[in-house]
């Protein structure tokens, strides 16, 4: 009969397991449960710890977003200050030659001694923290501050999940290439200083800015988007209210070590600066996979340029790397220099912010219409290239910023992303400095822009006619979905606009053999393989035209729901927006986008045109208030049908009236099934959901037609 648990050891099993799969996800980016899973021991451990309140301990990971907000931060002042590391500013090689020059004469090393082993780590661009660990709990995490006093920001620390909040009694470090002490248990110091750095990945960032600008669009007050991913960090840490920064992400990347304390059972003694980052690894610390020991300069130069072609790939942003040297003996040896370790240099790479003048704002038009305000720069060297534009963004973004023409401002460059003005340096300004203005009309083809309800963006209307989204035009109106050209691709339809041959959609059909044999790499069967695809979507259906348009908000669903209730495509371009209000899933927004992309006279031009040089389909009464056979039905396909294309099956289908939905449920009325249907069919006849085969479709649907 086995014995119930008592509540103390039921928390202490709870707390154990959640500490385990918050290391397997956060650290290594391996959980082995679901989040559902996790979730339930969670709330488990909450009842528990809620029904026994003597039971809740700083290390439960139901304390890592808890607590009153903060008055202000207390100071804490380091057992072991917190030192900087001298930087070297050559970012060429010779920077790296120049460090390994002067510790071989600092350690008197002559010609014939060996190359001296370095740890080549990542120089991170975030704020630097000491994490404080005693009887292996996490008490006290603090910023750097001036290196001897920083601030208390544990509150803060406490939510950022690869922070491990207590450590394992002892980690074995089997496994790791460093050095014997590794192949043996470590036992966790009584006391335990672990210093590294909180940064947040850009990829948080992005998402963070992203969710900025909707509460800004939104009129939500005191929003801000963030200039970079170190001042979002900053910014985090530094919150009074732990519940904020839990909504901000950050991580975080250990490298090194500050007070230690042996327990009773006695502590690692590390011989290299390696071993100390293994040790780290295995008591549940993530460490940079990027790290390496390497070998006098030439290893030092191999992996700063390595590094350096890696960085934009990276997923956080660095600013260098951190040279040091390995054996802790060597590092006593050569000492400290006005505080800083003579062991250890940053190697910078070149600043990817700078300052230089805006000397106009212009608004470019993409390939789909939205304007957007670009700052044309006074040229300057950044992020590795010259930049002479930055994006604005949008009005709300430049407005926010305050950008004007003839401001000094911080430009910022990384990797692929394109350059953005970040801020403005105010004592720098103009008294005359005039505020950006968007203006209303597109700059191409002059035609109104109109910016939609809860948007950000303004738009050019003249989609059919505008010269900056004719590419895109072109490729959506070609699409399978659309019109369907099968053999107008990509990079034909670049040749195309870019010669000059097809200035708008219409120009499409009046191609010829001269033209596109005068192509590059254009032979002239493969000329007449792209005449015979244009001339067969001559024949086309109302609904995949409408698509073909390109209506902003019109996806394929709102093309057929409109062909089935105007019937007529001039129906459809007379209608009014209370009209169009009439059809099903069509709302304001879209009713007036469909009335605005009508209203301009050049469009409607491209639709006669389109008309005059052949393109066809069937066209019905308008069908409002009548029902369909399928009206109100969903159907799933599943399956390969032996001659019916997935598209063709779908169009049958809804024509009919019935939607075609991805999965199999309660509220499916139909399916229908080809050959290798897998579980969807599966889970039809475990509904008693109505099952059919191609055969079956097609008999039925004729069946309608008569």
């Amino acid at each position: 009969m086995t014995t119930p648990q008592t509540p103390s050891h039921l928390a202490a099993q709870l707390r154990e397991q959640l500490h385990h799969h918050a290391h397997l996800y956060y650290v290594l980016d391996a959980p082995s449960v679901p989040d559902a899973e996790y979730d339930r021991l969670f709330k488990a451990l909450q009842a528990l710890e809620a029904a026994h309140p003597e039971l809740l301990t700083p290390d439960s990971p139901t304390q890592r977003v808890g607590g009153q907000a903060l008055d202000s931060f207390a100071t804490v002042r380091h057992a072991m200050p917190m030192l900087s590391i001298r930087t070297e500013t050559d970012t060429e090689a010779s920077g790296a030659q120049a460090f390994d020059t002067r510790i071989r004469k600092e350690l008197t090393l002559g010609d014939n001694d060996a190359a001296v082993e370095y740890v080549a780590e990542l120089k991170f661009d975030g704020l630097a923290m000491s994490l404080r660990y005693e009887q292996g709990v996490l008490v006290q995490a603090a910023t750097r501050g001036d290196g001897e006093v920083g601030e208390d920001v544990t509150h803060n620390i406490r939510t950022i999940g690869q922070i491990p909040l207590k450590l394992p009694a002892s980690a074995s470090g089997q496994g790791a290439t460093a050095a014997s002490l590794l192949d043996q248990a470590l036992p966790v110091p009584a006391v335990l200083e672990v210093r590294g750095e909180v940064y947040m990945a850009r990829a948080d960032f992005e998402a963070l800015n992203e969710r900025q600008r909707s509460r800004i669009a939104a009129g939500e007050k005191g929003e801000k988007t963030f200039v970079n991913p170190r001042n979002a960090a900053a910014g985090a840490v530094r919150q009074l209210d732990p519940t904020i920064a839990a909504q901000r992400p950050l991580s975080f990347f250990a490298y090194g070590l500050g007070e230690v304390t042996a327990s009773d059972q006695g502590g690692p003694n590390f011989t290299t600066h390696h071993e100390l980052l293994m040790a780290l690894k295995a008591w549940g610390f993530p460490v940079a996979v990027q790290t390496r020991v390497v070998h006098g300069a030439a290893g030092l130069v191999d992996f700063h340029q390595r590094i350096g072609q890696a960085r934009d790939a990276l997923p956080f942003d660095i600013d260098g790397v951190v040279y040091k040297v390995n054996r802790l003996a060597a590092q006593r040896q050569l000492g400290f220099v006005t505080r800083e370790p003579r062991w250890a240099v940053a190697h910078k790479y070149p600043a990817q912010e700078q300052l230089t003048t805006v000397q106009a704002i212009e608004i470019q038009v993409g390939r789909t219409g939205k304007l957007t305000p670009v700052a044309k720069l006074a040229p300057v060297f950044v992020g590795g290239v010259t930049v002479t534009n930055a994006t604005l963004h949008n009005e709300d973004e430049a407005r926010r910023k305050d950008v004007r023409v003839g401001d000094t401002v911080v430009v910022r460059r990384a990797g692929d992303v394109i350059p953005e003005v970040v801020s403005v340096v105010l004592d720098k300004r103009w008294p005359d400095a005039q505020i950006f203005t968007m203006q209303h009309h597109c700059p191409v083809c002059h035609s109104p822009a109109v910016r939609e309800e809860g948007e950000a963006d303004y738009r050019c209307t003249g989609g059919l006619f505008c010269s900056a989204q004719r590419k895109q035009a072109i490729l959506h109106f070609a699409h399978r979905r659309a019109v369907e050209i099968e053999d107008l691709g990509d990079k034909l339809v670049e040749q195309l606009v870019d010669a000059g041959v097809v200035k708008a959609l219409p120009d499409i059909y009046r191609l010829g053999l001269t033209a596109l044999v005068a192509l590059d790499r254009m032979a002239e069967k493969s000329a007449n393989k792209v005449l015979a695809s244009i001339e067969k979507s001559k024949q086309t259906t109302l609904p995949r035209f409408v698509f073909g348009l390109g209506i902003r908000h019109v996806g394929e669903a709102t093309a057929k729901e409109l062909v089935r209730h105007f019937g007529k495509l001039d129906a459809i371009m007379d209608a009014t927006v209370d009209q169009l209000l009439q059809v099903p899933d069509v709302g304001p927004i879209v009713a007036q986008s469909i009335r605005t992309f009508f209203d301009q006279a050049h469009n409607r031009e491209v639709v006669e045109q389109l008309r005059a040089c052949g393109l066809t389909w069937t066209e019905g009464e308008a069908l409002a208030g009548a029902s369909l056979p399928l009206t109100g039905q969903t159907y799933v396909l599943t399956g390969t049908l032996p001659t019916l294309s997935r598209d063709q099956a779908k169009d049958m289908l809804e024509a009919l009236g019935a939607k075609v939905a991805g999965s199999v449920s309660k509220k499916t009325h139909g399916v229908v099934a080809g050959a290798e249907a897998g579980s969807k069919l599966d889970k039809a006849r475990e509904l008693g959901i109505p099952v059919w085969d191609e055969a079956a479709l097609l008999a039925w649907v004729a069946d309608q037609q008569r």
